[in-house]
Formats: structure tokens, C-alpha cells, sequence
């Protein structure tokens, strides 16, 4: 053979080894991200020929189900209240694939899990057509309702969690403002990118998930963390504490205020926080460090990575606090601190259960298409660590009492003995003059609870530069309250 063809013959036999590398690759490595991808369409195409699973609620009300068509494709599906409940079900469409639970739980709710391969098998031997497993949650309509109907009433941008403290069962998972995923579920191609378009150039950005998606500075809520840090080290509700308005960050000229600028209406640890004084509560972050501070925060759970309810969930932070400076601003949650609403909830809930924290968790059980239980839900720990002692949790319920005595706004009824924090959150480049963040976390009854909550409403909602977490969001948190335990 001439060497020409020598080289040519060579070249062919590289060519051909790639391309049977890359089919290798392709079909055995990388063959499951594929079919997984919610961008194929050909998957897509082949779950429409069969039933969907449904997602229901806690009491078992249908989220999200399927209906017959028509059309070429077999099954549409459908959601009841899709905006109420879009950021729980997420969406399924055939042109944009699936979000939220909707993509975590596709496997199960498509019939392709391999829990499901009894069942698919007994299908395919009996002739019954093929269907998806169900999934209950643990979310109450309830509270749901509740939360969003007065976050939508009063047209604010924000959102609500609820969970059992004892538990980590999320009860309500509320962002406003929302979208309907019925529209990205239609089978008109052509209204499914209107809906798409539509939703994506909002600058609400009502397909954000708020709620576990998005990061805050928490304001005074996070006066938990460090009230809780402070007992930790030995401090009491008698601790005394200076009354001072302001005080100088160390090495700089910068002063930090209580809010207003007012004196503390007490000199005690139990009174700073119940009229939530921000002068104390820097020093105490000063006095405990880098490392007390965030080994607590750590066992609230703030600095997870990898929690997921089963969504993925944004991952909280209290910053490097890398000087004195630091940490006296972030002592009273600003600075570089960041929170998911879920995690701020997770604060109250944590007091509410004693001092540990449990992982929250949307899904109460994966059902069968005959609805028989195939994998139920079981309260985990956190962190396996307690933010704190049942003692101390008990000083910090007692002190989030008065702190609720002391919290103005609507809502409020002697029958819900309510513990509650709130915080009023600067934000942006130009703090002092734009509207702050307004929060609410509690739970409730104080001597039993039963459930926790936390509120955000961005940029004070209607209340502009007066925003505080009392006058905005209280009555939000205090509704889904009563909507679980009565007295609404």
C-alpha cells in the first residue's frame, strides 16, 4: 500500500473510532441525562400517551391532574387554583419541559420510577393502560389560601412559608405575584410561548419562586439567631445591655442606630429584643465572634447547600464576617446576610421544636395509581445538632412573646398566643432612601406549637420608607396562624 493511502486508511480508521466512542458515550454514559432532560420532547411525546399521576394536598384535593383530549396527544394536564399553588406544583408543558415539583417528582408522577415496576409490569400482563404514581403533599389548603389571597389582596411582591415545628411539613408555600401553569400546559403551541413570553418579560417575575429561590437580608429576624448564640455563650434574659441610640462600628466613623435612632426602652437583654433594639444585639455579635456566631447559624441551618424540600433550595449565608465591623452589622441581620424565606421560617420553627431544627419537606407520601402507600414521609433532623438547648429555647419563646406584645399591625386576637420576631430590612445602594424589606416570623400556640411562619414583603409594600415588619407583615403571618388553629 502506497503511503498516501496508508495515511487516508489510517485517517478513516481515527474517524471511525470517535464516532464509536462518542455513540458509547451517548448511549451509555450519558443516555439517562438525556431522557431526563426536560427538553427532550420525544420523552415528552410518549408520557402524553399516558395518565399522569396526580398531586394533591395534605387532605387530598387535586393540584395537579390530567384530563383526556381530543387531540394527537392523549392526556392534558390541568391545575385547580393554578396560581395559588404554582409555586408548590410548578409546571408541565410540552414546549418548556417541566419546573418545581413537577420536574423533581417527573419520574414517579410519569410511571417510569423503578418503584413503580410492579406495577408497570402487572399493566403490561393484565392490559390496562400504563399510569403515573401519585404524590401527596403536605401542604393545608387552608393556610395556603390564607397567605396568598391577603398577599394578593393587598398587591404585595414577597412571600410566605408555614411548617410544622416538629415536623419540618411544609404547610403553605406562598409566592406572590404568581402565574398560572394551566396556560403552559395547553396543547396550542402558540399559546404556550404567549404564557412563556408573557411570564418571563414581567418584571415581577411571577415564575421566581420567592420562597426557597430567592435570598434576603433578614433584618431583626435574625436577632434569633444571635439572641439564641448570646444564651449559648452564657447570657440571660437579665443580661444588661446599653440603651444607647447608636453605636460607632469598630475602626471606622460609621454609627449604627436602633431604628429611628430612639433610645432602648430598656437595659436588658429580654426587653432588646422585645422592642427589638439593634444597638445590643450588634454588640453581642461583636462580644461572640466569627466562629459562635456562626456555629449557631450553622445548626438554624443557614449555610446549606444542598437541602432540598424536594426542590433545590437557595442557599443561605451570613456573609464572611471577615471584621468587627461585620459583625456588628450583621449581628442584626444586614450586612452580607442573606435568608430564603424558608429559612427565616425555619428560625421560629426551630425555638417552636426545642432547639432543633428539623428538615422541611414538601412530599407526605409517593402513592401507587390505586393510591396504595409505596414510600410515606419520616421526620429527619437538620443539622443533628441543636441551635440551642431546650432551656434556652425556652428563655427565646418567652422573650418572642413580649416581642409579640410589643408588635403592632392587624390580625391580632387574644385566642392565638402568638411568638413571634419581625424585622424591618435595608436593601439596595442607597439604603436610607429606598422602602425596606418587611418580615414576620412566629409560631404558634406559644405553649404548644403547631405551626411557624415566615413573611417577606418586598420593599414595604404599600407602606414605602414606613414600612416596619409590624405594620406590613404581621397581619399575613398571623392569618395563615389562625387559618391552621382557628380565630381568623
Amino acid at each position: 500500500m502506497n503511503k498516501p493511502l496508508r495515511k487516508v486508511g489510517i485517517t478513516m480508521l481515527v474517524m471511525v473510532m470517535l464516532l464509536l466512542a462518542n455513540a458509547t458515550y451517548i448511549q451509555v454514559f450519558k443516555a439517562d441525562a438525556y431522557r431526563t432532560d426536560p427538553r427532550n420532547q420525544r420523552v415528552l411525546l410518549d408520557e402524553y400517551a399516558r395518565q399522569r399521576g396526580q398531586i394533591v394536598s395534605a387532605g387530598g384535593a387535586v393540584l395537579a391532574g390530567t384530563a383526556t383530549t381530543t387531540d394527537r396527544l392523549k392526556y392534558q394536564r390541568t391545575y385547580a387554583d393554578g396560581p395559588l399553588y404554582a409555586p408548590v406544583t410548578g409546571y408541565y408543558s410540552i414546549r418548556y419541559g417541566a419546573g418545581g415539583l413537577e420536574r423533581t417528582e417527573d419520574d414517579f408522577l410519569n410511571g417510569s420510577d423503578p418503584r413503580l415496576f410492579v406495577r408497570r409490569l402487572s399493566d403490561m400482563i393484565t392490559g390496562r393502560d400504563p399510569g403515573g404514581g401519585n404524590v401527596r403533599l403536605t401542604i393545608n389548603p387552608a393556610v395556603q389560601k390564607a397567605a396568598y389571597d391577603l398577599m394578593t389582596q393587598r398587591g404585595y411582591t414577597g412571600a410566605v412559608v408555614a411548617m410544622e415545628p416538629k415536623t419540618g411539613r411544609i404547610l403553605a408555600l406562598v409566592s406572590t405575584p404568581s402565574y398560572d401553569p394551566s396556560k403552559l400546559a395547553s396543547h396550542d403551541g402558540g399559546a404556550q410561548q404567549s404564557a412563556w413570553t408573557v411570564n418571563n418579560a414581567d418584571p415581577g417575575q411571577p415564575m421566581l419562586d420567592r420562597a426557597i429561590s430567592q435570598t434576603y437580608p433578614p433584618g431583626s429576624t435574625f436577632k434569633i439567631v444571635t439572641g439564641s448564640a448570646e444564651l449559648n455563650d452564657g447570657g440571660t434574659p437579665d443580661t444588661p445591655v446599653s440603651n444607647a441610640p447608636n453605636v460607632t462600628l469598630p475602626g471606622t466613623n460609621v454609627t449604627l442606630e436602633n431604628y429611628n435612632g430612639e433610645i432602648c426602652p430598656g437595659t436588658t437583654f429580654a426587653a432588646a429584643l422585645a422592642h427589638s433594639c439593634n444597638v445590643p444585639f450588634a454588640t453581642f455579635a461583636g462580644q461572640l465572634g466569627k466562629d459562635k456566631l456562626t456555629k449557631t447559624a450553622a445548626n438554624f441551618g443557614i449555610g446549606q447547600a444542598d437541602l432540598t424540600v424536594p426542590m433545590k433550595v437557595a442557599q443561605s449565608t451570613v456573609g464572611a464576617l471577615d471584621s468587627q465591623g461585620a459583625l456588628y452589622q450583621s449581628g442584626i441581620g444586614q450586612r452580607d446576610v442573606r435568608l430564603t424565606p424558608l429559612q427565616d421560617c425555619l428560625l421560629s420553627a426551630t425555638i417552636a421544636n426545642g432547639g432543633m431544627a428539623m428538615k422541611p419537606q414538601l412530599v407526605d407520601a409517593l402513592l401507587a395509581p390505586d393510591l396504595s402507600t409505596i414510600e410515606g414521609f419520616s421526620p429527619a433532623e437538620l443539622t443533628g445538632t441543636a441551635a440551642l438547648s431546650q432551656t434556652n429555647a425556652g428563655i427565646m419563646r418567652d422573650m418572642m412573646i413580649q416581642s409579640e406584645s410589643f408588635t403592632a399591625g392587624k390580625g391580632k386576637n387574644p385566642a392565638l398566643k402568638i411568638a413571634s420576631k419581625t424585622g424591618t430590612a435595608e436593601h439596595g445602594t442607597d439604603s436610607k432612601n429606598t422602602p425596606p424589606h418587611a418580615w414576620y416570623t412566629a409560631f404558634a400556640p406559644s405553649d404548644n406549637p403547631q405551626i411557624a411562619v415566615s413573611v417577606i414583603v418586598e420593599n414595604g409594600g404599600t407602606r414605602g420608607l414606613d414600612a416596619t415588619g409590624g405594620s406590613v407583615s404581621a397581619e399575613i403571618g398571623r392569618a395563615a396562624i389562625a387559618a391552621l388553629l382557628g380565630g381568623g
